[in-house]
């Protein structure tokens, strides 16, 4: 089992959160600049956006063994 340090996990839960920023960048804001929006894809987009912003509290909640 991988072990990180609670810098590390302070780092890569940054990292996940940019990565939700993105995707919710992506799938949700970025149909504006298209012809036609997509609700399917908006909420597809926000569920991933959740996913990945608890996966980030997780890791920086996730205490030392």
């Amino acid at each position: 089992m991988l072990r990180l340090t609670r810098g590390q996990r302070t780092m890569l839960a940054d990292k996940v959160l940019d990565a939700a920023n993105v995707a919710a960048g992506a799938l949700v804001f970025g149909q504006f600049l298209a012809d036609r929006f997509s609700l399917a894809l908006a909420i597809v987009g926000l569920a991933l956006w959740s996913i990945l912003a608890l996966l980030a509290l997780a890791l920086i909640t996730g205490g030392e063994q």
